[in-house]
């Protein structure tokens, strides 16, 4: 059931060789280590998930997905026993753009400035960003309950929580505040600083969280720049 899952969420992905990435980086498991499993070169993966190779046909699709669980499971099917749990899971992996732990913690202002963000609300207490998820905020919205949201947390709740397609900030802040999540940061993309509403901003000072606007154009720059610049 979740090889089905995962295999049909990467087929129906607008940008399979993304959800292939994302993927691989939700199991933790580096280009390397899953090419040795697949008995390929690691420069294959790579050509997979930047789009560069055609998208994969079933039987490669399988065999990626196999090799996750198989990995995941000889360190004790951590993840995949954390999947197994959850209940609505399409509607979770629908709302996942991107996720990713990063390698090493980074600054916060460095984060900011990769995303070309403008700071709302300082970000309190750790200055330093450990993963994020990119959440398509009008899927999360409509379609996650209180524990499919702290599951977007990933391994870590020193993160960043970038919510996209937003109007005016407000929804994503009441979730936060409604489900008591306290992310590093709260990072919002789709609208203009000036047009984030004022309760998204007392919000995110009453949670404690920090907020900031990112002004990149489009969600696949600023997928691009957090990739390749962290």
């Amino acid at each position: 059931m979740i090889a089905k899952k995962i295999a049909g969420d990467i087929l129906f992905s607008s940008d399979i060789g993304l959800a292939m990435r994302k993927w691989r980086q939700y199991f933790g498991i580096k280009q390397s280590e899953l090419a040795r499993t697949l008995e390929v070169s690691a420069s294959v993966i790579s050509d997979y998930e930047s789009g560069r190779r055609r998208s994969p046909g079933s039987l490669v699709l399988r065999r990626f997905v196999e090799a996750l669980l198989e990995l995941d499971e000889k360190r004790g099917g951590t993840v995949t026993k954390t999947l197994a749990r959850t209940l609505g899971i399409s509607d979770m992996l629908a709302s996942v753009i991107d996720i990713r732990e990063l390698a090493a913690p980074v600054e916060t202002s460095k984060f900011v400035k990769v995303i070309d963000g403008e700071v709302l609300v300082q970000p309190p207490g750790s200055q330093y960003i450990y993963g994020y998820t990119v959440i398509d905020s009008v899927k999360a919205i409509e379609t996650l309950s209180g524990a499919d949201f702290m599951r977007l947390f990933g391994s870590s709740t020193e993160r960043a929580l970038i919510f996209t397609k937003v109007s005016t900030g407000r929804s994503p802040m009441v979730a936060i505040r409604v489900f008591d999540m306290r992310p590093a940061l709260v990072v919002l993309h789709g609208l203009a600083p000036e047009s984030v509403d004022s309760l998204a901003i007392k919000l995110a000072k009453l949670s404690n969280v920090g907020l900031v606007v990112s002004k990149l154009p489009d969600v696949g720059e600023l997928v691009e720049r957090l990739r390749t610049s962290l």
